[in-house]
């Protein structure tokens, strides 16, 4: 926030806990409303948690959880937002998926079914809210991290990503500019798409000679 301050923008945090209850997404949506004056122009809902565990060994605690955070939680925060941007006739809506979501790999099947649902919803929130003036648009980010100073040791996400055009794991700059033209006048005529920021991990396979 710091920086941004400094560079002659404006920056305010809320806190909250994101457990997928409706009360926790409609105070967050009221806080925000209050600290931005009225008005909420773009969502993003990023939040999210990623168990990496096999089918068999998910227990029941775990699946509600992934899903109360992963999908109630931007539902109805969703729910509490987009039709005020429906009311007013403009706003974004940004929702984050995954690669996996349509790529399988043998772990995390639960978070995977949570991003798949995410993409639906993107769907029908741009047929629900597009007629509105509202565009909803989903980003599927490939593997993105930011590597710790000093770091020597392989990281173990990076396997997933040889055999792309990239070659190589993205930096969370790359996913916050798609963000930002999906959010723009620049994305006006973008609806119910989904985004792929992976580096080509969905759609391209490079065969090394």
């Amino acid at each position: 926030m710091e920086e941004i301050r400094a560079a002659g923008g404006r920056a305010d945090f809320v806190a909250a806990d994101l457990d997928g209850t409706v009360d926790a997404s409609r105070a967050l949506a009221e806080q925000a409303t209050q600290v931005l004056g009225g008005r909420i122009d773009i969502l993003v809902n990023n939040a999210g948690i990623y168990p990496g565990t096999t089918t068999a060994l998910t227990d029941e605690a775990t699946f509600d959880r992934v899903y109360a955070v992963n999908v109630k939680a931007p539902f109805f925060l969703t729910a509490a937002i987009a039709p005020a941007m429906a009311e007013a006739g403009t706003g974004a809506v940004i929702n984050l998926g995954s690669w996996i979501a349509r790529l399988g790999i043998p772990i995390s099947s639960l978070y995977s079914s949570t991003k798949g649902a995410i993409e639906t919803l993107t769907r029908a929130w741009a047929a629900e809210f597009g007629p509105r003036g509202v565009r909803v648009n989903a980003i599927s980010p490939g593997v993105v991290r930011t590597p710790d100073p000093g770091e020597t040791e392989p990281y173990p996400g990076d396997v997933m990503m040889h055999g792309t055009p990239a070659g190589t794991v993205g930096s969370p700059s790359a996913i916050a500019q798609a963000a930002v033209y999906l959010g723009s006048d620049e994305a006006s005529f973008v609806h119910g798409a989904v985004l792929d920021v992976d580096g080509g991990r969905t759609t391209v396979a490079v065969i090394a000679a």
